[in-house]
This record gives structure tokens, sequence and C-alpha cells, in this order.
């Protein structure tokens, strides 16, 4: 098996040692490079080629979010997930929004550090529904309304079953939860999921998700 291939970047050079001790004690990781600030990131991922990316949000010259918004603009990107010290944070929702596959808290235990790596390495998103109803929250404001009407702009251009895929991944579903619900198969899942990334020029599920959000698909009856 190829072991994933993980670049660190992180201002805070212990941050960046116990990250590099967690991660290096697993079999199937290596940690090719580290980096002190976003600046640095596009010549080291030229260099280095890895599969995901432990981002800090917040660094001094160039910071996680301009990072990833550049990364993320890549032909073959590597997964990003963002490493912040917040639950609910602007700049983490903006990373998301920017193709960034999930993120983690810096005092989260070593387990599901590495954990998270494994996944979304796999492709998988590290963000449960509640925390993405949790960060929707923090960022509703003066903009909620230009952005769900943008949201709703978009997803109309989606047939009624995409709309299906689309609300079931925003609240989380696996491809097999998803397949079982709305009675398909999961090759028949993977090519809606496909071409709902495509048709709305997003690259990750948790974009979906967000977009799902945005769009208010994933609201109950009642709610407002």
């Amino acid at each position: 098996m190829t072991a994933i291939r993980v670049l660190l970047v992180d201002d805070d050079p212990l941050v960046r040692a116990g990250l590099s001790f967690m991660l290096g004690g697993a079999d199937d990781i290596e940690i090719v490079g580290e980096a002190a600030d976003g600046g640095e990131v596009a010549a080291l991922v030229d260099r280095t080629r890895p599969d995901v990316v432990l981002m800090d949000i917040r660094m001094p010259t160039v910071d996680g979010l301009t990072a990833t918004e550049a990364l993320r603009s890549r032909e073959d990107a590597p997964q990003v997930v963002v490493l912040t010290t917040f639950h609910a944070d602007e700049q983490v929702l903006r990373a998301l929004r920017a193709g960034a596959a999930g993120f983690v808290l810096k005092d989260t235990p070593p387990a599901e550090i590495v954990a998270a790596v494994r996944r979304v390495a796999a492709g998988d998103p590290v963000l449960s529904p509640t925390v993405t109803r949790q960060l929707m929250a923090h960022a509703a404001g003066t903009s909620a309304d230009t952005r769900r009407s943008r949201a709703r702009a978009r997803v109309a251009g989606l047939n009624e079953r995409e709309r299906e895929v689309a609300v079931a991944v925003g609240r989380g579903l696996a491809n097999a939860d998803i397949a079982a619900e709305l009675y398909m198969s999961v090759a028949t899942v993977k090519t809606h999921v496909s071409r709902i990334l495509a048709k709305l020029d997003l690259n990750n599920r948790v974009q979906i998700a967000l977009l799902a959000h945005d769009a208010g698909l994933l609201e109950e009856p009642g709610d407002h």
C-alpha cells in the first residue's frame, strides 16, 4: 500500500513537531515536508507532491485561507484539511467554500487527526452535518439573503434526482446510505455526485453540502 503523503503548514514549530510525531507513527502516512507560512506552500507542493495538506488557518504573512484558495484552483490539487483553534470560524467556512475537505481542531486527539488524514486521502470529507450547521449558523448575517438567492439560482440547474442526492450529501450521508434511501445503486449515486460537481463547478462533497445549506434545501418544513 502506498503511503499517504502529508505536508504540514503551521507557523508554530511546536505544533508542526507534534503533528509530525503523531502522524509519523502511522505506517501508512509519510510526512513529506513542512512550511511555516502559506507563502511557502505552492513551491513545496510542486516539490513534494503531497496527497493531503494540513493547513493552519492563521499565519502572519500568507494565511491558510489564501493558500487554500490558491491550492484548490490548481490541476491535481492535493486535499486540504484546515487546522484551527475555533469550532465556528468565518475563515474556516471560507476555506471550506474554497475547497478544503474539512477541518480539525488543534486539540483534537492524535488518533482522530490520523483518522481524518486517512479519510480525506480516501476522498471522504472530515465534516459532520452538526458541525456544518454550526458553521452556517455562525456565518448567517447580512449577506445571508444574497447568498441564498445565489445558491438557489445555482441549484436550479440540477434535475430532481440530483437535488435529492445533493440534499442527502448535505445531510452527511455516505454513498451507500444515499443508495439505500433513494433506491439506486452506489455506482449511480457516484455518477450523480460527479454530475453535481461538474454542473455546479464544485470540487468536493463539502462544497455540495454548503451549497445545499445556502440554498435552504436542508431546512425542515416550518424552519425559518
